[in-house]
């Protein structure tokens, strides 16, 4: 089974920044193409970013393209969301996801593994 513990997580003044990180256990990192979603209150659980698991490619939201930047680290078993220029919409519980396989995915349930969030916190 795979483990993944978020951290990184708080509160920040608009135009902050914040770096998240993911850890892998269980299986096998290398295996597994990684995402970051988050859910701001009243909303559905929406991408941000995805990462092969080579971390060869990657992808984005429009909504955070240009701002933050994903990365990933194979040796440490830990992916990272830098989170730069922050606005107040960003606020949400942000989540690390896995998915079997080379490429990541915007779709939620093409991922088998979810950790259990950390807050950001934007303020104006």
């Amino acid at each position: 089974q795979v483990q993944l513990v978020e951290s990184g997580g708080g509160l920040v003044q608009a135009g902050g920044s914040l770096r998240l990180s993911c850890a892998f256990s269980g299986l096998t990192f290398s295996s597994y193409a990684m995402g970051w979603f988050r859910r701001a209150l009243g909303k559905e659980r929406e991408f941000v970013s995805g990462i092969s698991r080579s971390g060869g490619s990657t992808e984005y939201a429009n909504s955070v393209k240009g701002r933050f930047t994903i990365s990933r680290e194979n040796a440490k078993n830990t992916v990272y969301l830098q989170m730069n220029s922050l606005e107040p919409d960003d606020t949400a519980v942000y989540y690390c996801a896995a998915r079997f396989g080379v490429s990541s995915s915007v779709r939620r349930n093409d991922y088998q593994y979810w950790g259990q969030g950390t807050q950001v916190t934007v303020s104006s």
